[in-house]
């Protein structure tokens, strides 16, 4: 693909003058915007924004819409301030409310531990946004404003459900031409998700997929179905565990075999198949203990997991002694397993631009399509919670953001 790059923004990287921009209601529903400057002559600027935050770890109860949350400004130079169109909801948003990952995210945001304990309130969930570049910083080079933007959010950053977010130039992609904001907004956290663990950890890409065997534990959630997609637009064979209500579903995104572990010992049933050249396990618990035994020995297979202890161990044990059990417990099992021909490894979630530039790609050429199953308005959050919380069979909850403060 080839990337040109663009002028930033055409007016001043005044705060003021930005602010003015946005009072003019820039709509996120049209590509098409008069080339003529949109900003008044008003010395007023804006500092605050409507949200939905959170003031302290808990149950749905403590989120809160406020109208005067921290408007966001661009504090590094390859930063860019995005109007929100639509926002995604993952079932990490749940527990990030309720306090997981908290000490290992808190040292992320405060490396050097300057600020007091509790500093990160009021904080702003959602890790998927959808939406129209405002301004850029001065050395965004690739990007410029009016364009139609969607990202994963890292999760120590300030999130989607609010008005306007701020996000690194290397964690944005363009929209795909092919999508709504709203179906946008469905992609990128899974779609990072599932690409950090079968590209950057798994190995997998467009030139060595074909023909190989992949088997997706737990294939009818968001990271699954995304996984399944991508794998067979590659020329991958697919293999999913999933319930038998989900099965039509999986294979209709282009699962091969589809195994129900509603019907009996699903591990009786996988060892009846073929070995496998990798698995992405989305499942945990106890699948570890037999799952690395259907992968094919000494030829580089890998067991990918994307349920790991770490953010459980730096919660419970501090941010050191977490992250030395972490170390101890993977170099434990990937030597216990090495030595019998497999690789563990452990996946994680890791934001980037460049894996969503490939992406778009593919979703513009009808290989991969995005699976919404609810949309909420920005009114409705606490309700898209508490419905994520009962737990979804498949697809992705998006919250839709048009004209925030006026729905209350």
């Amino acid at each position: 693909m080839l990337v040109f790059p663009t002028r930033t923004a055409p007016w001043s990287s005044n705060f003021c003058t930005t602010v003015s921009l946005f009072k003019n209601k820039v709509s996120c529903q049209s590509s098409v915007v008069s080339s003529h400057r949109l900003f008044s002559t008003t010395k007023i600027c804006w500092n605050i924004m409507p949200a939905w935050v959170i003031d302290k770890y808990g149950a749905n109860d403590v989120l809160r819409f406020t109208k005067n949350a921290a408007f966001p400004i661009i504090n590094y130079p390859n930063e860019v301030i995005v109007k929100v169109c639509a926002a995604g909801l993952n079932p990490l948003d749940v527990s990030m409310r309720g306090g997981y990952g908290a000490a290992t995210l808190s040292m992320k945001r405060d490396p050097l531990t300057i600020k007091q304990a509790g500093m990160e309130f009021p904080l702003i969930l959602g890790r998927d946004v959808s939406g129209v570049i405002m301004e850029c910083g001065l050395d965004v080079k690739y990007f410029k404003a009016r364009d139609e933007v969607c990202a994963a959010i890292p999760p120590w950053k300030q999130g989607s459900f609010a008005e306007f977010v701020v996000l690194s130039g290397n964690e944005i992609s363009l929209k795909p031409k092919s999508l709504s904001h709203v179906e946008a907004a469905s992609l990128p956290y899974v779609a990072n998700t599932a690409w950090s663990a079968l590209v950057n950890t798994g190995g997998l890409n467009k030139d060595n997929c074909a023909k190989k065997r992949i088997l997706i534990l737990g294939g009818s959630g968001g990271v699954g179905t995304f996984a399944i997609q991508m794998v067979k637009a590659w020329g991958g064979h697919v293999t999913v565990t999933c319930s038998q209500n989900a099965e039509r579903f999986v294979r209709g995104l282009g699962a091969d075999h589809v195994v129900d572990y509603t019907a009996g010992p699903v591990d009786e049933s996988l060892r009846a198949l073929e070995k496998f050249d990798l698995i992405l396990d989305n499942i945990g618990g106890d699948t570890e203990r037999w799952a690395l035994d259907l992968l094919k020995p000494w030829t580089g297979a890998k067991y990918v997991t994307l349920v790991t202890p770490f953010l459980q161990n730096t919660d419970l044990l501090g941010i050191a002694d977490g992250m030395l059990q972490s170390a101890a417990t993977m170099g434990r099992k990937a030597l216990k397993h090495l030595a019998k021909g497999v690789h563990y490894r452990w996946g994680f979630f890791a934001p980037s631009g460049p894996a969503l530039d490939d992406i778009r790609e593919m979703v513009d050429a009808g290989q991969i399509r995005p699976v919404v199953e609810e949309i909420f308005n920005f009114s409705e959050v606490p309700k898209a919670f508490e419905k994520m919380e009962k737990g979804h069979a498949r697809g992705k909850t998006v919250v839709q953001i048009s004209n925030p403060g006026d729905e209350f």
